[in-house]
């Protein structure tokens, strides 16, 4: 589920510096450092330093009063403001909603102006996440006030060249990647989720959604949402889902019912599996670890047993290496919910949330690529004039305003201007013609005869000539013992084909 979620990062250098000269002597800025960054293209070329400056007690509350301060000063320019936890220096600041007050830019060059009286070389960031707005405040550009704007959905693409510094974790953990050779962040993003857990456990998991641009930070003033999760234990490790799964039905429950009384729905949810390492095939002395899944629903969904289906199709095709402990199912993104009403006289109305589980179940059962739907195409041959299409959610068996192309060994339909189905065969089987005035008359296949009533045609195709697909061919619509069938000359060279019925 994507989201419209944008923040900006404000960065005054040599915050604790300034803070206290500020308190010393108001008014009073600061030289720019000469250790600054001025003009970098990308978050690689300058690292942040790790080293704060040591600060004596009445300078503490210097500190405290001045971050206070910035923190009035930049609600002027938006209602949502955080100062960063143990980062002085860095605020963030809610950047959605602004594209009818002069959009991202004109929000980012207010926050500079207001960190520039603090001091000359503030920067300001904006991008979908916390993680991907303060690597950008090390990276501006020359030109551009000091000011980068990361466009949407483009995190994890502009963070993928920058130094791991510029992700927060312990300098252990960082010390292990430089070892195994990860340089860059794209280089731990590249990294397969599940391993990753299984060797850093929780910690690195966190870094790796990082490293991708995937961050829960929010810039808020009020108190943090409640976290909604569910954690429960086995009596002994299991080694099939039926318990799971009467676990994570009734921990969605209890979280649907909390979501209910907030007005929510829920638009994502996490289960995570603690599996126990001692009777797995891991090496010995590993332990019990643990494994994520995310499911990422459709639309918002607030009941029980439509979500249960989504989360039962996800865990009965998930793999198991090793016997289960416990389970825990975490609602990770939640939406308003919805206000849609079905109307009990109308026996057309569904809800299309119940469809969509209904689509997920049968997928876990079925494999991808199984609930499709015809759809037409601007194509000329009847084999190419028609595809399936994968339904994505409940909206596109209906409008099909989206879904993409499915393969599989279906047979064709096509619909014509007689809104009679044309049922293709898989391809095109050769047949003997028996010809009168030029027209069809009989047909041999698979060694039976069938007399044509009537034939119309031939339509003459040709095309692709630019293509190694080039056809030409002579289509006539023929009606007999059979029923209603096409077949067509290949006037390349000269045989006949059986291509499909009508009914």
């Amino acid at each position: 589920m994507s989201s419209v979620w944008r923040v900006a990062c404000v960065r005054i250098p040599k915050f604790p510096t300034v803070a206290v000269s500020h308190g010393r002597e108001p008014g009073a800025l600061p030289q720019a450092s000469a250790t600054e960054p001025s003009s970098v293209t990308q978050p690689s070329v300058t690292q942040p330093s790790v080293t704060q400056p040591s600060i004596t007690l009445p300078d503490d509350i210097a500190l405290e009063r001045a971050i206070t301060q910035v923190t009035a000063d930049l609600l002027a320019a938006s209602p949502r403001v955080t100062p960063a936890a143990n980062e002085p220096g860095v605020w963030w600041v809610g950047a959605s909603g602004f594209d009818g007050l002069g959009g991202e830019s004109s929000l980012a060059h207010a926050l500079l102006e207001i960190a520039r009286t603090w001091h000359p070389r503030a920067r300001v960031a904006v991008a979908d996440s916390c993680v991907a707005a303060r690597a950008a405040t090390w990276a501006s550009r020359r030109g551009a006030h000091d000011v980068v704007i990361i466009p949407s959905g483009g995190d994890a693409h502009y963070l993928a060249p920058a130094p791991l510094a510029l992700i927060p974790m312990d300098d252990e953990l960082r010390e292990t990647f430089a070892a195994l050779g990860l340089r860059t962040v794209g280089d731990i993003a590249a990294l397969d989720a599940e391993d990753v857990e299984r060797r850093w456990g929780a910690e690195g998991l966190t870094v790796w959604q990082l490293a991708r641009g995937e961050d829960e930070r929010r810039p808020v003033l009020a108190t943090p949402p409640q976290r909604r999760v569910v954690e429960a234990e086995l009596p002994s490790p299991v080694e099939t889902m039926e318990p799971v799964l009467f676990l994570v039905h009734a921990s969605l429950d209890r979280l649907v019912t909390g979501l209910a009384a907030d007005g929510r729905a829920a638009a994502a949810i996490a289960i995570t599996l603690t599996l126990d390492g001692a009777r797995s095939a891991l090496p010995r002395g590993v332990g019990a670890h643990t494994v994520t899944r995310e499911v990422r629903l459709p639309r918002p969904v607030a009941r029980a047993t439509h979500l249960f289906e989504h989360c039962r199709a996800l865990l009965e095709r998930w793999p198991l290496e090793s016997p289960m402990a416990g389970v825990a199912v975490a609602i990770t993104a939640t939406a308003p919910a919805a206000g849609e009403q079905g109307d009990l006289l109308a026996p057309s109305w569904r809800e299309h949330s119940a469809v969509d589980a209904a689509l997920a179940r049968l997928r876990a059962e079925l494999g991808a690529d199984v609930v499709v739907r015809p759809t037409a195409r601007d194509e000329h041959r009847p084999d190419q004039a028609g595809a399936w299409v994968e339904i994505a959610r409940a909206d596109d068996a209906v409008d099909g305003s989206a879904g993409t192309e499915a393969g599989g060994t279906t047979a064709m339909l096509v619909v014509d201007a007689r809104h009679l189905a044309l049922r293709l065969l898989e391809m095109p089987e050769p047949i003997e013609v028996e010809r009168s005035a030029g027209a069809p008359c009989g047909m041999w296949w698979r060694e039976c005869r069938s007399v044509i009533v009537r034939a119309t045609g031939p339509e003459r195709l040709s095309g692709h000539w630019w293509k190694e697909d080039a056809y030409h061919r002579d289509y006539w619509r023929c009606e007999g013992e059979m029923g209603e069938f096409l077949i067509f000359l290949d006037r390349d060279t000269g045989a006949w084909y059986l291509h499909g019925w009508y009914d």
